[in-house]
């Protein structure tokens, strides 16, 4: 609000000055400096070819017609090429009204016919339930997608199940051969763990029948090549492709098994999608613009049957589309989930939420679509985040050495409380409020530790350091948020009202001058994440407010002010700040507790 005030009248300074008009963009403000006097500072060197003047002269000038012409100037000094602005009083209170006026502030609402965003992320195989990995892929897809809706934007929330292929095969044999009718129901366990148990389990006999004919004499590529056992799941692949009844009704059982399992983590973990497309549907789709492309010359077919793109013209290599039998790829189920996508929405941005593992994956799928003729390929978005580990390393799903994503909530909801326990927190709560209060706990504390970091970072989970009252996590705003809401509510109780707009000549002290700025600068810091796509822009912005109120609130009084005016101004900025907060945090799909 204030930097677009004294950006116009830097310009109409320039403009009166010299006699040169600049673009807006060429008039920007930073914040001062801590060791500096001020609270915006000019940066003066681009303007010395306009001026022809030092450095020091050309900012005395500038700051002299901004004290003399711009009313929120109370003052400034100049430090070399620097021209630092101290903001007069009565506007730091406009500002804290103007934001007080606003319950939505810094937030943009899409309009009717705002462009139309497409986010896809999660993207499970039906082999397995989600792990951590997909912990951090649905964390960083749904605040994405927050994230561009408070700026503005339409988003469609979207996942892509991978429910065929080989790994899927395995599972469903290995339940034939091993599992002795077991259901959900009757062994207990969630459906998506189950058949998760059972790629494990087929994984395990694979390898011991590879080492079975290693040890008769063979390779380890011939071992592999003869397995009975893989051999099996390939027929079997090929029966589910010929439409197989058998093996189909055995698919559609195991795959419901998983996606109920699926729904439930979701659902805890707090995402969710518009649209859901599956793979079984797509790929057909993508295997016919395959072979439509194969027909213009686009592709080659080589002599063993399989289709490929040549694209080492564009500097990489050749990519096979489809295999030799006749099956598809990956790649060739990506086209055809691209044009379903297209065909149901007018998309204006797709974004794919795919580890960075993928980014050739993703540079090779838009050239294609773009050589297919879909005018969105050469536009697609590959949101390339980095891999999660543990202190002990890799995850390994084969191994069954993955954390997994429901055992982990239950691990940061177990450790919550058990801090809360140690601290004191539950004290006077009933079991229910308990329960609902280390939940929302945990499962912020995990969200919050996952998306501080830049998704383009890999990164280390430790659940031990993700919860602590007193460090940069979640449960450190949470508690101060349920501070703050404690405040506002004793002030209720002794009838204190917060006024609607708080008197211009209040008066406002360095760290209320401080506070107010930090508060406003909530609104560039949504632009800026959503310019960035980063979740961390957020997440870091929050925790410097809540730290930057938590050292007011120290050392200043709110309710036992004695003053009237000042009473009031600190309720108001505790609500204000109480209140981005809250907004803030929603857009990382983290809950805010209202006592802790």
């Amino acid at each position: 609000m204030i930097e677009q005030q004294l950006s116009a009248a830097i310009r109409s300074a320039i403009q009166i000055l010299y006699g040169v008009t600049i673009a807006p963009e060429q008039a920007v403000l930073q914040k001062t400096k801590k060791e500096f006097e001020g609270h915006l500072t000019l940066v003066v060197f681009p303007f010395l070819r306009i001026s022809q003047k030092t450095p020091e002269q050309t900012a005395q000038e500038i700051g002299e017609y901004l004290l003399e012409h711009e009313s929120s100037v109370a003052s400034f000094n100049v430090i070399k090429g620097f021209l630092n602005l101290t903001i007069a009083g009565s506007n730091w209170i406009e500002m804290l009204n103007a934001m007080h006026g606003q319950e939505t502030y810094g937030i943009t609402h899409p309009a009717e016919k705002a462009p139309l965003v497409m986010i896809e992320y999660s993207s499970p195989n039906t082999n397995k339930p989600l792990h951590l990995g997909h912990v951090r892929n649905n964390l960083l897809g749904y605040s994405l997608s927050e994230i561009l809706k408070a700026n503005g934007n339409r988003v469609i929330k979207t996942n892509i199940v991978n429910d065929r292929g080989i790994h899927i095969c395995k599972s469903m044999l290995a339940w034939q051969k091993w599992g002795e009718g077991v259901t959900p129901e009757s062994s207990g366990k969630k459906g998506d763990h189950l058949v998760g148990d059972f790629y494990v389990m087929f994984d395990k006999h694979y390898r011991e029948e590879v080492g079975q004919l290693v040890a008769s004499g063979l390779s380890k590529e011939e071992a592999e090549a003869r397995s009975p056992l893989m051999a099996e799941a390939r027929e079997m692949l090929r029966r589910w492709e010929a439409g197989d009844a058998e093996v189909r009704e055995l698919w559609n059982r195991m795959n419901g098994w998983v996606y109920d399992g699926f729904d439930r983590t979701y659902k805890r973990l707090g995402v969710d999608f518009d649209k859901i497309y599956y793979e079984s549907e797509t790929y057909l789709e993508g295997r016919e613009k395959v072979l439509e492309g194969l027909k213009k010359g686009l592709f080659y077919r080589r002599d063993d049957g399989s289709v490929w793109a040549d694209l080492r013209p564009e500097g990489l290599d050749e990519k096979i589309l489809l295999r030799s039998d006749g099956t598809s790829v990956y790649m060739t189920q990506d086209i055809g989930t691209a044009k379903l996508r297209f065909d149901d929405y007018p998309i204006d941005r797709m974004i794919y939420v795919v580890g960075n593992e993928q980014n050739y994956h993703f540079q090779v799928l838009s050239i294609l679509l773009d050589k297919l003729g879909f005018a969105f390929g050469k536009g697609l978005i590959h949101f390339s985040y980095g891999m999660v580990e543990l202190p002990e390393g890799k995850m390994k799903s084969r191994e069954g050495t993955v954390v997994d994503a429901d055992d982990l909530m239950d691990e940061m909801i177990a450790t919550a409380r058990d801090i809360s326990n140690e601290l004191g927190k539950l004290d006077g709560l009933s079991p229910s409020e308990a329960d609902d209060i280390i939940r929302v706990i945990g499962l912020g504390s995990l969200k919050y530790f996952i998306l501080k970091v830049d998704p383009r970072k890999n990164m280390t989970f430790n659940p031990k350091e993700s919860i602590d009252f007193n460090g940069n996590t979640g449960s450190f705003i949470q508690y101060t948020y349920a501070r703050i809401r404690s405040v506002l509510r004793k002030a209720e109780e002794q009838g204190l009202v917060i006024p609607e707009q708080l008197p211009t000549d209040t008066p406002v002290n360095a760290k209320e001058q401080t506070l107010i700025g930090s508060l406003a600068d909530f609104a560039s810091t949504v632009k800026e994440a959503g310019e960035t796509y980063s979740p961390a822009c957020i997440a870091n912005y929050v925790y410097d407010l809540v730290r930057e109120f938590n050292q007011f609130y120290h050392d200043y009084t709110i309710l036992g002010e004695s003053d009237e005016r000042i009473r009031q101004l600190r309720l108001t900025l505790s609500a204000e700040t109480a209140k981005i907060v809250r907004s803030a945090m929603s857009l990382l799909g983290i809950e805010m507790p209202e006592r802790m």
